[in-house]
């Protein structure tokens, strides 16, 4: 089951707590499409261009995960009670666990005077498109194929059969989504690692002239 509870987002002092510095790279696509390969090849160029929003997850890290840098781990009960005082740009509910991005986390990247990099799914940049102060430079990573992406997840020998399936039944919502005229400035088919990421580069510096200044 996945859904995404909307928030109030646009409140004068939800869009003002983000409004300081709106420069923000949004990067989604299909879990196991590639994008955080990319990411993490972007960050480790450009360390001090970049700065990545570190998501909230209630599931279990798994074996190679560190809290704080891959997710914030936390409960239920904590993460719930952040969102009903309104500590979340967006949130979701994946196979029973929660998942979003905190004002706290965009706001620690902003004030380091990076270009504060979130990586989302469909609905949160649903939901992030609404706040019109952010302005956000939005790309969409796909897979060449959905075989290719079942291949990919199974490699990764993490997921239960079921979790499975609801990830390809999901990834193939946010392809068609991505796939729609208008939803993103850019969209990358990770086929190649190296051409994609060469593009993906390519689109970033030209979205955001300052950054090698």
């Amino acid at each position: 089951m996945f859904w995404r509870t909307p928030l109030a987002i646009t409140r004068g002092v939800t869009t003002k707590m983000v409004r300081q510095n709106s420069r923000l790279l949004v990067v989604c696509g299909p879990s196991g499409s590639g994008k955080s390969t990319l990411l993490r090849k972007l960050f480790d160029e450009y360390p001090d261009k970049f700065g990545f929003s570190v998501s909230h997850t209630t599931r279990s890290p798994r074996r190679f995960e560190v809290d704080g840098q891959h997710y914030h781990f936390t409960t239920k009960d904590q993460m719930q009670a952040a969102i009903e005082q309104g500590d979340f740009l967006e949130h979701a509910i994946f196979s029973n666990n929660m998942y979003g991005t905190s004002l706290k986390a965009v706001q620690n990247v902003q004030k380091s005077g990076k270009i504060c990099v979130l990586d989302i799914d469909m609905q949160g940049v649903i939901q992030i498109k609404k706040v019109t102060s952010l302005k956000p430079v939005c790309v969409f990573v796909k897979p060449p194929s959905i075989g290719e992406l079942e291949v990919r997840l199974r490699r990764r020998n993490s997921e239960s059969e079921d979790n499975l399936r609801a990830r390809l039944n999901v990834a193939q919502q946010e392809i068609n989504y991505g796939e729609t005229p208008g939803n993103f400035d850019c969209i990358i088919i990770n086929e190649s690692l190296d051409k994609a990421y060469s593009v993906f580069k390519e689109f970033v510096f030209k979205s955001f002239e300052s950054v090698e200044n």
